[in-house]
Formats: C-alpha cells, sequence, structure tokens
C-alpha cells in the first residue's frame, strides 16, 4: 500500500522458513523483500502525502542540548535530569508539558510511542490519539487520512479484523522505544524535536507471515505551544541510523507474545 510519493516506502519481510518464523533463526540484516507493511512505513508516507507546512520556530537557535551548534551533545542531554515527570494524561496519552525544551522533548518522545503503536490501528482509539496529540486545525483532515490509510483489508493484511483487533493466539505488536532526543529549534511558541527510535513490530504468531521483527528509524515533529500544552503540527520521518544487527537467536512466537504481555512499555520519557 502507498499514498505515493519520495520520502517514504513501505517495508516488507518475507519469513525465511515453513512453519514457525522465530525458532531456531537468526536475525539478518535489513532486506528489501520484506512481506507487509508495517505500521512505521505507513505513517511515514502518509504524513508526507499530506505535505503539512512547518509553521514557527525557524529562527530559533538552538542550545546545547539542541546539537544546533554542531557540537556532539553531552551526556547530559540525554540523562535523567530529576524533575518529576508529567502526572496527568488524556485519552490515557501523557499531557501537560512543561512549557520549556525539555517538556518539548518529553512530549515529542511520548507522541512518537502512540503515534507507531496498535493502537492508532484501531478506529475508536485511533480517533482519541490523533484529537490529543495533533493542534485543531491539522485534526479532522488527518483523521479522515489515517481512516484511508488503515482501511479495513489493510487490516485484513496484518491478520487484524476491522476493529484491529488480532485473531486469538497470534497477537500484533507494533512497541516504539525512544532511544534520544534532540531539540533542533526552539521558541516559546514552537519546537522542533527530532526523536531516535527502534522498535519491534509484526504479528507473534506461529504460522504468520509477518513475523515480528525490529526498526530503527528517526522521528522529526514540530510543536507549537497550544492551551497550556505542547501539540504536534507536523511530523516527518526516514530511516535509521541503525546498529550493526547483532547475532541474537531469535525468539518463538510464544516467547514474544508472553514477553508483550508481561513487559509493559514505557508512558513517559525525560
Amino acid at each position: 500500500m502507498s499514498l505515493g510519493d519520495d520520502t517514504g516506502q513501505t517495508r516488507t519481510r518475507m519469513p525465511e522458513r515453513d512453519g514457525d518464523p522465530y525458532g531456531g533463526s537468526r536475525r539478518g540484516g535489513r532486506s528489501s523483500s520484506r512481506s507487509l507493511v508495517t505500521v512505521v512505513g505507513v505513517v511515514v508516507i502518509l504524513i508526507a502525502a499530506i505535505a503539512f507546512a512547518n509553521r514557527g520556530g525557524g529562527d530559533s537557535a538552538a542550545d546545547d542540548g539542541g546539537g544546533g551548534g554542531g557540537d556532539a551533545p553531552k551526556a547530559s542531554s540525554t540523562a535523567a535530569s530529576g524533575k518529576k515527570p508529567v502526572d496527568g494524561k488524556a485519552a490515557g496519552i501523557p499531557s501537560g508539558f512543561a512549557h520549556d525544551k525539555q517538556g518539548a522533548e518529553s512530549a515529542a518522545a511520548n507522541y512518537s510511542v502512540v503515534l507507531v503503536s496498535a493502537d492508532i490501528l484501531k478506529p475508536a482509539r485511533r480517533t482519541e490519539i490523533v484529537r490529543q496529540v495533533f493542534v485543531t486545525d491539522q485534526r479532522a483532515r488527518l483523521e479522515d487520512r489515517f481512516n484511508q490509510a488503515y482501511s479495513k483489508e489493510f487490516l485484513s493484511n496484518l491478520g487484524l479484523d476491522e476493529n484491529g483487533n488480532a485473531s486469538a493466539g497470534s497477537p500484533y505488536i507494533s512497541r516504539t522505544i525512544p532511544v534520544g532526543t534532540k531539540v533542533t529549534s526552539y521558541s516559546d511558541t514552537a519546537a522542533a524535536v527530532e526523536i531516535w527510535c527502534t522498535g519491534v513490530f509484526g504479528t507473534a504468531g506461529e504460522k504468520t507471515t509477518n513475523p515480528v521483527t525490529n526498526d530503527w528509524f528517526t522521528m522529526s515533529l514540530q510543536l507549537h505551544w497550544v492551551d497550556g500544552d505542547w501539540k504536534i503540527d507536523s511530523f516527518s520521518q526516514k530511516d535509521g541510523p541503525a546498529p550493526v544487527p547483532g547475532d541474537d537467536k531469535a525468539s518463538t512466537a510464544e516467547e514474544m507474545a508472553k514477553a508483550v504481555q508481561e513487559y509493559g512499555g514505557f508512558t513517559y520519557a525525560r
């Protein structure tokens, strides 16, 4: 599936053997022949097709932590600050971020997690997400674009029903983990933040053609300070930076499904 332009592409992966594609196999490098589009690829193409104009923050210089001066970021730029995390939530998503650079980074990290999650595939939940994390004037158009992208046919290709639910015994996994953040521009009303991410995506089923794999990507979010919180005006995504693949033995489908059930994802980052 493609919404068409040259800023992103769908990603596919073919299983290397019949039966359980996890047990006994080893993860290799990135392949040009993956089997099904992942949520990540679709989000890239979807947002690129909308072609939002970035607004504000373009003439603000970043500080040492923002990487705008060309120097390598210091350890303190991504270390724990000692400040308490936000304690508010709206639609199950952290809210009430500080009106400063760290607050913008925290908002961007949390928003990257929810935008590339299994929840975005569920129509009811998707509406809540769009209305919570985006600025008001982008919501209606974005919700329509998401609904078109995540059609019944697309969900079926992922092994999900029209409500984004997986069949019994074959849970669909889409979990994003921010590795680091960088403010590239900042003002009192707007901020541009890059989030370096990794994640796991796919179906943890023994006979799936879309086994759980991992990916590395960088999201760029344009944020606006609106009604006492940071909201997304637009975002884009690119591949990498990706490390050399390790030689870890792939887990079985059962082990992957159990891990996702037992280990909850993080909802706050710095």
